[in-house]
C-alpha cells in the first residue's frame, strides 16, 4: 500500500478527492431531480389510458422510485459528509483503525469511514 506511512491526506491529494465527490454528488442530484420529475408527472397525469388498468404495476413503479430516490438521497448525505471531512481534515482515516485508507478504495467508494480491513473484521462479526 503506498501511503501506509501517512497519516493524512496532503492538501493536492484532498483536492483531487473534493472534485470527484461534488461530481458524484451533482450526478445523484439530476438523478434525484429526474426521479421526482417522473413521479409529478406520473401523478398529474389523469389521462386514461391502458395502463390505469395495471393499478398494482403502477403503484409497484412508484414505491421502486421513491425507494430508489431515498437511496439517492442518503448517498448524497454520506457524500456530503465525505466533503465535511475532507474540511476538517479527516477525511481518509478510518474510523475504526485510525490508519490511512487507501487512494484506490476512497476512488471506488469517496464517502467511506472505513478500510476494508476494518470492514471485514465487521462482516465477519456479523
Amino acid at each position: 500500500m503506498e501511503d501506509s506511512g501517512k497519516k493524512r491526506y496532503n492538501p493536492e491529494e484532498l483536492e483531487e478527492f473534493r472534485i470527484l465527490i461534488e461530481k458524484k454528488i451533482a450526478q445523484a442530484r439530476e438523478d434525484l431531480n429526474m426521479l421526482r420529475a417522473d413521479n409529478v408527472n406520473d401523478i398529474s397525469d389523469t389521462t386514461p389510458t391502458y395502463k390505469d388498468l395495471d393499478e398494482g404495476a403502477i403503484t409497484q413503479s412508484r414505491l421502486e422510485n421513491d425507494a430508489q430516490a431515498q437511496r439517492l438521497q442518503d448517498f448524497i448525505e454520506k457524500l456530503e459528509a465525505a466533503l465535511l471531512r475532507i474540511q476538517n481534515g479527516t477525511y481518509g482515516i478510518c474510523s475504526v483503525t485510525g490508519k490511512l485508507i487507501p487512494k484506490e478504495r476512497l476512488r471506488a467508494v469517496p464517502h467511506t469511514t472505513k478500510s476494508i480491513e476494518a470492514k471485514l473484521n465487521r462482516d465477519k462479526r456479523k
